[in-house]
């Protein structure tokens, strides 16, 4: 069998996948063959695979690190948020359906087959495989059927590593305490420990490391301190949208309504790159700045009920006052379903079949429908006559006199809509603003030089610089067992 680690980690948010991208990097740079596995992820960030399906884009990252394609099977089971209780579930790159969160703990167990089925197709061919977790083994609660953590290293055999981050506090009491709550079985599967996101000097922490050896027999691989180069990441979890606070004022001032059910919002990560651009990311309550130049309404996984919250935070009515003063607003994906006349969910397919209003600042309409669009692959700005690589991944048609000025074609189809006078206009191609070409000319645009000449390489490079990171920090010992072409455990 091929060579497998898992880190599962204290909690969710923990640092995980970052870690696991660092660590295929590093693999990678050493010549293995080495490939990421996450055998459920629950995002609403996901990515379209080479093969044709979707999964979590934190693997598609993590894919990127290791230099290989994409596949459905590297994340078999991706729940992607609809509303409090319900998620839709793909299952090895397709949709299965929705289930609330009861009835997820039962259907679980039906779906580790398809998991430990994924698990072997990764590892086909490769020397290492590393495994990320989710949330957190020491939901004992969750155990029965588990598929994410402890119930799949079990069942395949993968030893663990358990990842705490200091920089929340009680990381000590988070490791020892998952050690007490762990049945016995699991417990065995835990190798080490891991500290990540250590800020200051990391002598500090040796008491602290040798206490949590003490009281769980475990040894330390490491103490990580706060990457910085992680910040150039994509980020996958929405949890950090909750922690982005404004900065520095720039030469363009970018507004996004942060929705709550906001869908790929690493579209929007090649704009935060760039030093003139000041991207705001506006919370409930507070007001869109009226001196932002351009307003972004990125993807939706519910775009029906996020048009809600967008009109009960009044702004609607701001959006309509930034069109007036001459601003400009783009809208992905669901952004772009919310700008049109109407949508209509005949089917019900984000609750009650029926119709809704739209902002109206463009004329079309969005039936949706069951069947989900899926691609990967290159466009064509009409707006600027250059081209475009991105995804597609939506559900829904959306048709209107606006689509007579589409502003992108794919597959040599028009796709999207614009106003007559431009200033508003949609699309369904995620990843507009990581075509360097693109981003460069909608700048200049506003009057503001792009200081990125290639967005994906500065991806690459901070992935290098992860990798350094780590290999400078880990237990030299274990990174040479791991990487070693032999088991890591008899």
């Amino acid at each position: 069998m091929t060579k497998a680690i898992m880190l599962q980690g204290t909690g969710s948010d923990v640092g995980k996948t970052v870690l696991v991208a660092g660590l295929c990097r590093l693999a990678a740079r050493r010549g293995l063959k080495v490939a990421p596995f996450k055998p459920q992820n629950m995002s609403n960030n996901a990515a379209v695979t080479a093969d044709g399906g979707e999964i979590g884009r934190a693997q598609w990252l993590q894919a990127l690190a290791a230099g290989i394609p994409t596949t459905v099977h590297m994340n078999p089971v991706l729940l992607k948020p609809q509303s409090e209780t319900g998620s839709q579930v793909i299952v090895q790159g397709r949709m299965f359906g929705s289930a609330r969160g009861r009835d997820y703990q039962a259907l679980k167990p039906t779906l580790m087959q398809a998991v430990l089925d994924s698990f072997a197709r990764v590892g086909e061919g490769r020397d290492l495989v590393i495994v990320e977790g989710a949330g957190s083994p020491a939901e004992i609660n969750l155990r029965a059927g588990d598929i994410a953590n402890m119930g799949f290293a079990t069942r395949a055999g993968v030893p663990v590593v358990l990842v705490g981050d200091i920089d929340r506090g009680g990381v000590i009491a988070s490791i020892v305490g998952t050690k007490a709550v762990l049945p016995a079985e699991d417990a065995a599967m835990i190798q080490g420990f891991l500290i990540n996101k250590f800020r200051g000097d990391v002598s500090l922490f040796d008491e602290g490391v040798a206490a949590i050896t003490r009281h769980t027999g475990w040894p330390c691989f490491g103490v990580v301190p706060w990457l910085r180069s992680a910040g150039r990441l994509p980020a996958e979890d929405s949890v950090t949208l909750e922690r982005l606070v404004e900065g520095q004022a720039r030469a363009l001032k970018i507004a996004v309504p942060v929705l709550p059910r906001i869908a790929n919002f690493d579209d929007l990560d090649p704009l935060k790159a760039e030093p003139a651009v000041e991207l705001v990311f506006v919370k409930a309550g507070s007001p869109l700045p009226a001196d932002a130049a351009l307003v972004v309404l990125a993807g939706s996984k519910a775009t029906i009920s996020d048009l809600q919250v967008l009109r009960d935070n009044g702004w609607d009515a701001d959006l309509a006052r930034h069109v007036r003063r001459g601003g400009r607003v783009i809208g992905l994906c669901g952004g772009y379903q919310m700008l049109g006349r109407r949508i209509v969910d005949p089917l019900g397919q984000e609750g009650v079949p029926g119709t809704v209003e739209g902002l109206g600042f463009l004329d079309v309409e969005t039936e949706l429908s069951p069947e989900k669009v899926l691609h990967d692959g290159a466009g064509w700005s009409v707006e600027f006559d250059l081209p475009l690589q991105g995804y597609e991944i939506h559900l829904g048609a959306t048709r209107g006199p606006d689509c007579a000025r589409a502003p992108v074609l794919l597959r040599g189809q028009p796709d999207g809509a614009a106003s007559p006078d431009g200033r508003v206009s949609g699309t369904y191609l995620h990843g507009l603003f990581s075509s360097d070409g693109y981003r460069r000319a909608l700048l200049a645009r506003f009057g503001v030089t792009s200081s990125i000449d290639n967005y994906r390489q500065q991806v690459e490079d901070a992935l290098d610089q992860v990798a350094s990171e780590l290999e400078a920090v880990l237990d030299s010992s274990w990174l040479e067992r791991l990487f070693a072409l032999k088991p890591l455990c008899s």
